[in-house]
């Protein structure tokens, strides 16, 4: 495979070098695959994670299991009043 990068990019990568991170281009771009193949693997988890509380979500709303919005905001603002005073 062949890899053509923007001269930005080359820079980047050479700086890396120069720094002493890395003793190649093969391994800063290893580096960087890695951390990418990391980010997906959260971004995957968070999303299933917030698929399933959506779904839980319109389980309860079908239950009939809901709060109004006045009390949902009067909760949010309490719970915001006492992270302040814990804050102090």
């Amino acid at each position: 495979m062949n890899i053509t990068l923007t001269p930005e990019l080359e820079q980047f990568v050479q700086t890396q070098i120069d720094s002493g991170k890395y003793a190649s281009a093969t391994e800063v771009l290893l580096a960087g695959v890695a951390l990418l193949k990391e980010i997906d693997r959260v971004y995957k988890g968070r999303f299933e994670e917030l698929r399933q509380k959506v779904l839980d979500g319109v389980d309860a709303a079908d239950r009939g299991d809901v709060i109004d919005s006045e009390t949902v905001f009067e909760n949010l603002q309490a719970k915001l009043e006492q992270k302040r005073y814990q804050g102090q």
